[in-house]
């Protein structure tokens, strides 16, 4: 990852881009959304909402556990409408290394078991679907 600067990351975030310092595919920041962000391949896994919550991309089945279980809740980028991929997160940040190990795989394709994940068909606004 490039060198960035400690001051330009949330302090309690700064354990989680550390963990990935030395993986060449993982970078940090950018404009806009995701300004904030560890990405891999282009697409965000962890990151820092501009609410202040810690927030990682996830199979649905593994958010709905964190959200059950009281860890986590569904992510809302505020405009109203709950991500079921993403779950954001508040309070101890023990266990946000792991979670966003874990949230590095599923965007490299890996399920939880280490095997490759099947593409997922998509539908951009305005286009037809697509493969990701």
């Amino acid at each position: 990852m490039k060198r960035v600067r400690a001051k330009g990351i949330d302090p309690s975030f700064a354990s989680v881009v550390h963990a990935f310092a030395k993986d060449r595919q993982v970078t940090y920041g950018g404009k806009g959304f995701g300004s904030s962000a560890l990405k891999v391949k282009g697409r965000i896994f962890a990151m820092m909402s501009s609410k202040g919550s810690f927030v990682v991309k996830l199979p649905k089945e593994r958010v709905d556990e964190l959200v059950r279980l009281g860890k986590g809740r569904y992510f809302d980028t505020g405009r109203g409408r709950l991500m079921k991929e993403w779950v954001a997160l508040d309070g101890p940040t023990g266990s946000w290394v792991e979670l966003a190990r874990e949230a590095h795989r599923f965007a490299c394709g890996e399920t939880q078991d280490g095997a490759a994940r099947r593409p997922t068909m998509s539908r951009a606004k305005g286009s037809s679907w697509i493969r990701r």
